[in-house]
């Protein structure tokens, strides 16, 4: 027993702080990459329910592709696609220069195209769940479209896309674990470091199953949180 906690202990003599610090850039990719995903999917919800067919298209062929690829695929696709496109086009005015790119911003890419796939498809129901009296009522005001959206729909959006998009940011989460094969330093990746190292996979790759487990639990209470506020002002039956 002793043994094992000097193992996970902080300092020299255990692996602690590299664990620690691949937490840190988990819940860092996560992060940074929610923005860029619900941006991304709200924009293509919108394209979805557009009156012009080629956005439409365009939208649900996006939809499909990365729906229909592994996580895993989508990420050699943007880490070494990415890679050869970028060196190509630096090669023409910088002949002799090496590009290489970013394994955090490749992992942040690919997971946003993924996650803002699915986010598409949660916004587009909830667009679906609003009544068309709520935009007659915002014209009906003298707004405007855009000012229509964000004043009156977008609230509603949110409330109804929630517990679909209280999932995928918990799919996105797990979804990290990925990087670790293009050599990001993550929770997955540090512990099978570890594991090497000191000859024991199962109490690494343990503690790295816990982590995860407590992540997820903690952001379920954040997400049952904001779904409580979001709907403070909604009439109990």
């Amino acid at each position: 027993m002793d043994e094992i906690l000097t193992l996970v202990s902080f300092g020299p003599n255990g692996w602690g702080d590299e664990i620690a610090s691949g937490v840190l850039v988990t819940i860092t990719l996560a992060i940074a990459t929610l923005p860029f995903g619900l941006t991304l999917g709200f924009l293509l919800a919108l394209a979805k329910k557009s009156e012009e067919p080629s956005l439409r298209a365009a939208a649900n062929i996006y939809t499909t592709i990365f729906r229909g690829l592994p996580e895993l695929l989508t990420l050699f696709l943007v880490y070494y696609g990415g890679q050869i496109v970028l060196q190509q086009l630096i090669s023409f005015l910088f002949p002799d220069a090496q590009v290489e790119v970013n394994s955090f911003v490749a992992g942040m890419v690919a997971l946003s195209f993924v996650f803002s796939s699915y986010a598409s498809e949660a916004f587009l129901s909830a667009f679906r769940g609003i009544s068309l009296g709520q935009y007659e009522g915002g014209y009906a005001l003298g707004l405007r479209r855009v000012q229509t959206l964000r004043l009156i729909i977008l609230p509603q959006l949110i409330r109804l896309a929630l517990p679909a998009l209280g999932n995928l940011w918990l799919i996105l989460l797990k979804d990290t674990a990925l990087v670790s094969v293009i050599g990001l330093s993550d929770l997955v990746r540090q512990a099978g470091i570890a594991a090497r190292v000191e000859k024991e996979p199962f109490l690494f790759f343990g503690v790295a199953c816990l982590i995860y487990l407590v992540l997820a639990m903690i952001s379920s209470i954040g997400i049952t949180r904001i779904e409580a506020w979001s709907s403070r002002g909604e009439v109990r039956r």
